[in-house]
């Protein structure tokens, strides 16, 4: 019975943040309260959610510091060549936009934390999306299945539980699964590519007139904000065809949304009055007005070059500490959120001396930190009901037991296979803990060696890092101003089809 609730719980909360009936915090507390009341254990909700609460704290701690020390990061101008490395190759088109986004992840991912990823992706790239009024969930999809697969790096997370529950090395895990792991990547570039041109059919490809910004290319109007002192605009034509397109209305990824006009070629770009609401989640894309306003984006003003935070003369100071903080991180020298901590405490008072400056560069960030750690706690009602009522183990061993006895020598597979949506449905500790040594031991008795169900245990993982159940997610979600539902539903089938794509490539090469 406990096994049939878990699955419609579950099952009921993704219906209705899809179907946007409820918001993600309200469906994560109430729906397993709900069940939790259903199973007969009412009584001890409060002991479950607090157990939640105390075993996401650490992570809930660790986004609020790590939000507002790459805020400040960001503020300070630490990434503003990333950003016009990456916006130097995008060239203003659309494809390239798309794959830019999942290159970037990809590299930023370097860092085995999917919040810090999730964080300078979208810094980088939301002013672009936002300006050439792409499909924002587009950019959420792409960064997070490439971030899914880079997950699987040994201080990611995943390879080490793997190693940890299974006791063996967790270099005999990821170096045989590189080249699939490579494959994977590959089919995310592809997909981004195939997303890119999607995009680009949709929207058209801007030219742009390329500007000088104090002696540098701003190779997109981004770049040089939209209406900051000293900021000046280049040049937009947008051209579809080899003419100029007005306003109309198109299909696009991820949802409807209008393919945007804009002035023809000479015609200057100016941002138009601000409407003060941001368009409509998941479409990335509005219905733009004709003539010169077309260009318009809601106001936003994108890394302006010359905004008031800059630090230019502590930017080395700025560059060293992220590599302390991140080597310290990877080493493990200090508890992630300590270090964290200690990093946005630095960073704050080395920046901003001034306690007036420290407090409006906390007020500017304070609204992320409550909707990505409110997102936190809230789920920890639902893995705290999930874990305590005993419905995850219940799943784990249905579906354990639902493995035919003629499958035992491909355990391989089947391991792999169940990875995809178990990962999605609980957390990597239940799965690696709980699961994958049941798992582990049927392919023993098989003849199935460990390290190869430990190997295939980690392709799911590009779809993990869209679960409900990672905080990463909410940060991705919450600071590129996509509704989770429609993240969700545009992401998932991508995730699944990149997961399946490295299964395949070990077994291919033999690792699984």
């Amino acid at each position: 019975m406990l096994t049939i609730l878990g699955f419609v719980m579950i099952a009921t909360f993704l219906v209705l943040i899809m179907m946007k009936k409820m918001s993600p915090i309200a469906a994560l507390v109430l729906i397993p309260a709900f069940f939790c009341v259903l199973v007969g254990k009412a009584a001890h909700l409060g002991d479950y959610v607090i157990e939640g609460v105390g075993n996401l704290a650490p992570t809930a701690a660790m986004l609020m510091f790590a939000i507002v020390y790459f805020g400040v990061m960001i503020d300070v101008g630490l990434f503003d060549p990333v950003v016009r490395g990456i916006l130097r190759f995008c060239k203003a088109d659309p494809m390239r936009v798309v794959v830019g986004t999942a290159v970037l992840a990809a590299i930023v991912s370097l860092d085995g934390d999917g919040s810090t990823t999730f964080m300078i992706t979208v810094s980088a790239m939301y002013p672009l999306y936002k300006r050439l009024k792409m499909s924002l969930v587009v950019m959420t999809g792409v960064a997070a299945t490439a971030n899914g697969v880079m997950n699987t790096l040994p201080w990611g997370g995943p390879t080490a539980r793997a190693a940890t529950a299974l006791k063996v090395d967790a270099s005999d895990i990821f170096v045989p699964m590189i080249p699939a792991l490579a494959v994977g990547l590959v089919a995310v570039f592809v997909l981004a590519y195939v997303l890119g041109l999607r995009e680009r059919r949709r929207l058209g490809v801007l030219s742009l007139d390329v500007v000088l910004e104090r002696g540098a290319v701003a190779d997109v109007p981004v770049l040089a904000g939209a209406g900051g002192d000293g900021a000046r605009a280049g040049r937009v034509s947008f051209v579809k065809g080899g003419g100029t397109a007005g306003a109309g209305r198109a299909p696009g990824a991820g949802g409807a949304g209008g393919a945007a006009g804009a002035p023809g070629p000479g015609a200057e770009a100016r941002p138009g009055p601000s409407t003060g609401a941001p368009s409509a989640p998941g479409s990335g894309a509005a219905e733009a007005p004709s003539g010169s306003d077309a260009v318009e984006d809601d106001g936003f003003q994108g890394l302006d070059p010359d905004r008031p935070t800059l630090r230019p003369k502590l930017y080395w100071f700025n560059a060293g500490l992220t590599v302390l903080l991140l080597t310290a991180m990877i080493m493990e020298l200090l508890p992630i959120p300590v270090l964290f901590l200690l990093g946005a405490a630095l960073a704050l008072t080395v920046n901003f001396p001034h306690m007036p400056d420290q407090k409006a560069r906390i007020a500017a960030h304070s609204e992320n930190v409550l909707n990505v750690t409110g997102m936190v706690f809230a789920a920890a009602v639902f893995t705290g009901v999930l874990t305590g009522t005993g419905m995850v183990d219940h799943m784990a061993d249905w579906l354990v037991d639902t493995v035919p006895d003629g499958m035992g020598g491909q355990m391989g597979l089947v391991t792999g296979l169940l990875s995809i949506p178990l990962t999605y449905f609980m957390s990597n500790d239940g799965f690696y803990f709980g699961v994958l040594p049941v798992l582990a031991e049927a392919g023993n008795a098989h003849g199935v060696s460990t390290l190869e169900i430990a190997r295939a245990s980690i392709a799911g993982q590009a779809l993990h890092m869209s679960s409900p159940l990672v905080p990463a997610v909410y940060v991705l979600v919450g600071m590129a101003k996509v509704e989770f539902g429609d993240h969700t539903r545009f992401t998932v089938k991508w995730a699944v089809l990149t997961s399946l794509v490295v299964l395949g490539a070990g077994i291919l090469f033999g690792v699984i």
